[in-house]
């Protein structure tokens, strides 16, 4: 079982920075591959990007590639987002989750979802 809480949301004009962490309890958190998914209003949640247990290996959706990173310490139990040139269009509940099965770019290999935390991005 893994227990996740994301926070560091807010508002930010566009092309500013925003960093988003997940707190992760639980001793396995180290076999975990670790993802944010993101949902807008009205829209599916969709993937972003996701690193495996080591921090050795990441991926990326192309919406997001050159501009975010995701990186993890494994000692603190800690997953982190670093936003970067945000676009209005990156307006989302930002949500991290755990699994141990592919694809990892799917949501329904997840089974633990932490509740998200909101961030807006004004043009």
């Amino acid at each position: 079982q893994v227990q996740l809480v994301e926070s560091g949301g807010g508002l930010v004009q566009a092309g500013g920075s925003l960093r988003l962490s997940c707190a992760a309890s639980g001793r396995t958190f180290n076999r975990y591959t670790m993802a944010w998914f993101r949902q807008a209003p009205g829209k599916e949640r969709e993937f972003v990007a996701d690193i495996s247990w080591t921090g050795g290996s990441t991926y990326y959706d192309d919406s997001v590639k050159g501009r975010f990173t995701i990186s993890r310490d494994n000692a603190k139990n800690m997953l982190y987002l670093q936003m970067n040139s945000l676009k209005p269009e990156d307006t989302a509940a930002y949500y991290c989750a755990a699994s141990q099965s592919r694809p990892y770019y799917e949501k329904s290999a997840y089974p633990y979802w932490g509740q998200g935390t909101q961030v807006m991005v004004s043009s």
